[in-house]
């Protein structure tokens, strides 16, 4: 079962599957972003987590099927969609602006420096 057909047109099913992969990456990664959020103020966390976790992975997987079929050129290219979402999604939370980071209160080499002053 595919929903559109690109057989006909080799670099239109190439664009197709590579950006089904990202807006299939897109939705993970944002309610992913969405459940770490809201994890902190929810008085039911794992609950929350196991939800979100089945939801996402459930529709993930469901689309790909849908929408690339049983190609697995296809699948590979949106998995390929995919991946490339996921590099951009980990490099936007690393911006140091980013007000999602929590900075950690001592480092591992803070903690050194500090016992070597003891002795």
């Amino acid at each position: 079962m595919i929903l559109i057909d690109f057989s006909d047109n080799f670099w239109g099913g190439l664009a197709y599957a590579i950006l089904v992969g990202v807006l299939l990456g897109v939705f993970y990664f944002a309610g992913l972003w969405w459940t770490v959020r809201r994890l902190g103020s929810s008085r039911v966390v794992a609950p929350l987590f196991l939800f979100s976790m089945l939801f996402r992975i459930s529709v993930v997987m469901v689309s790909f099927y849908v929408f690339l079929g049983n190609d697995w050129q296809k699948l590979l290219l949106g998995l390929l969609g995919f991946m490339i979402l996921r590099l951009f999604a980990t490099r936007l939370i690393r911006l140091k602006d980013n007000p999602v980071i929590i900075k950690p209160i001592h480092t591992l080499k803070e903690k050194h420096s500090h016992t070597e002053e003891r002795l």
